[in-house]
């Protein structure tokens, strides 16, 4: 989430017009992520979230995350509910922007989450995974191991700015991820983004999970990598077993990872480690000088990444089967 796009009081009166929200009390930018314009919308009739669409979503893909949400939300998944306006159509443009407004979820995010909590988010993706899997619409996934190459030419020759040596290390390791990547896992719909800022909490209790902007189809098990080093490492770069472990636990509770998936287990944290380094390295040193966004830095993923080199199974991070 963040503003790259603003919208003035005349835009928004004509963007409403379609809708039967009642009358605007305030419209405050998102400050958070990097890749659409996120507003609170405050409404006669309660808060909403507003979202312009930028760069990296294409326009044709906004039907499959909209129908997403509402497809999860009638299997008891809490999570954001597109607002149609009175053509029934969760779709419009303002600011020269495709746009959506969708519901507000109580709750905050936790920069340190507990164990307890790794297990409520292990538990949320199982029954996300076992969910999808009768939504109809599929979606290739737009940064998946393909893109990376793509990922690395685009920031190789400033890569010497964030790092030394950087380069010839991301080299080899998309040399080794291109040889070692499994082709044959259980695939469905997965969220590709659960990181600790798009799950809500009140109290211990999940609230919500939010920006579904990345979901796809792809592997099941390399989601769950995703959440793994989202969750399970501490701010120092240290990996925590005991997260790891509820993490783990919890998911396996609603959806058992097969043998080939725990065997590849590390194969698939090195690729997700990789790919969150390379889109924070992009966006690093791309994001415009005035968008009010705060660019995530691209080493700590390069930290996970070399630790992950070093792990020899699933158990050394918590997967005991």
């Amino acid at each position: 989430m963040a503003v790259y796009t603003d919208v003035n009081e005349a835009e928004l009166a004509s963007f409403l017009a379609d809708y039967d929200l009642g009358h605007v009390l305030a419209l405050k930018g998102i400050a958070e992520g990097v890749e659409n314009s996120n507003f609170i919308l405050h409404v006669d009739s309660g808060y909403f979230i507003l979202t312009l669409y930028e760069k990296r979503v294409d326009e044709k893909d906004l039907p499959f995350f909209l129908g997403l949400m509402e497809h999860l939300a009638r299997h008891g998944l809490n999570c954001p509910q597109p607002v149609r306006n009175r053509h029934g159509s969760a779709l419009g443009r303002i600011a020269g922007r495709p746009a959506a407004i969708v519901t507000f979820l109580e709750g905050m995010w936790d920069s340190r989450p507990s164990v307890r909590r790794c297990a409520a988010v292990g538990e949320a993706l199982g029954k996300l995974h076992r969910s999808s899997a009768g939504f109809a619409l599929s979606r290739a996934n737009a940064l998946g191991i393909e893109a990376w190459p793509s990922l690395f030419a685009e920031a190789r020759a400033r890569t010497g700015e964030v790092h030394p040596g950087l380069a010839g290390e991301i080299a080899k390791e998309l040399a080794y991820l291109e040889g070692s990547w499994p082709r044959h896992l259980p695939r469905g719909v997965i969220h590709a983004d659960l990181f600790p800022d798009n799950v809500l909490f009140v109290g211990d209790e999940l609230s919500g999970l939010i920006d579904f902007y990345f979901a796809c189809t792809g592997e099941l098990a390399y989601d769950a990598a995703i959440c793994v080093n989202a969750w399970c490492f501490e701010p120092d770069g240290s990996f925590n077993i005991s997260k790891g472990l509820a993490f783990f636990s919890a998911y396996e509770g609603v959806r058992k990872l097969s043998a080939s998936e725990i065997d590849v287990f590390p194969v698939l944290a090195r690729g997700a480690a990789l790919r969150f380094a390379l889109t924070r390295l992009v966006d690093w040193l791309n994001v415009p000088a005035d968008a009010l966004v705060h660019p995530k830095d691209p080493l700590e993923y390069f930290g996970k990444l070399r630790f992950h080199q070093q792990i020899g199974n699933a158990r050394e991070l918590g997967l005991l089967r």
